[in-house]
């Protein structure tokens, strides 16, 4: 059910990291090793974002997608290496049955400054989020923050599936705390968002993943992660594409932080009675 990978740190090869190591992100596509039942492969599209330096701003990202397994692509060895950013994050899919295949439904999906992926599977993804939206609209109105969740805002969504859809709502949500008018970080948005989902959806497999082109952030609600981190380098990854021993496990129904020198793991928990 996808895998995903977020790095900063030196600059690198954007083509490079997806192809790093003996169990890369791409190697993962057609044999990854920790699917936990989603699925078998991951042959349905992939996509990677990078950050370049904005004028006078934050980093802004820029993204390569294409709905054909990534083995098939010769972009990946021969256009994506001759890029570099100090901020990569990757994607390969493994489709939900009856979600399309297409260039739209490929993660990553961004926003300014941000890009997301989503390890996972909402059932009843419409129902689900359309409640989610409304109690997150609810929640926002009595802290006096109105009219930021609307159910028609997630016909902003690039593609018919739960991926792109919890993007909207978790856009909105960064985008909240950016105006301090809601969620207070990135971590308090997550945390919002999958509370919500999970109050609707008990079973709803939730490992997300965001990135800003300085930090990452995510959970994990069922699937895999681990994360290697150093004074230089953080990776965030649904697999070890080596075997370096700093690897670590991240367990189940976490909320994780990592840029370089800094990893951060906590129970992935609402923030205080605010959702």
């Amino acid at each position: 059910m996808c895998r995903h990978l977020g790095y900063v740190g030196p600059p690198a090869s954007v083509g490079e990291l997806l192809t790093r190591g003996t169990h890369s992100l791409r190697t993962q596509a057609w044999a990854p090793k920790d699917m936990r039942g989603g699925g078998t492969i991951n042959a349905d599209g992939f996509g990677v974002a990078w950050w370049r330096n904005g004028t006078g701003g934050p980093p802004e990202t820029s993204r390569y997608r294409n709905p054909d397994p990534i083995w098939t692509d010769p972009a990946v060895e021969e256009v994506l290496p001759q890029l570099v950013s100090g901020a990569v994050l990757g994607s390969i899919r493994s489709a939900t049955v009856g979600m399309p295949i297409e260039r739209a439904a490929c993660a990553p999906f961004i926003d300014g400054r941000w890009a997301f992926s989503h390890n996972g599977a909402v059932p009843e993804w419409r129902r689900v989020l359309t409640a989610v939206t409304s109690d997150l609209d609810v929640a926002a109105t009595r802290v006096g923050a109105t009219r930021l969740f609307e159910t028609a805002r997630l016909l902003e969504a690039e593609a018919a599936t739960d991926s792109a859809a919890l993007w909207v709502l978790l856009r909105d949500l960064l985008r909240s705390g950016e105006s301090g008018a809601y969620a207070a970080s990135p971590a308090d948005a997550l945390r919002l968002l999958v509370a919500a989902v999970l109050r609707h959806m008990p079973t709803a497999r939730l490992n997300l993943l965001i990135g800003d082109g300085e930090q990452v952030w995510a959970t994990t609600v069922h699937h895999a992660l681990s994360a290697l981190v150093t004074d230089d380098v953080a990776i965030l990854s649904s697999e070890p594409y080596d075997d370096d021993p700093r690897w670590q496990p991240i367990p189940d129904r976490k909320l994780v932080v990592a840029g370089p020198g800094m990893l951060s793991i906590e129970e992935l928990t609402p923030p205080g009675d605010s959702a």
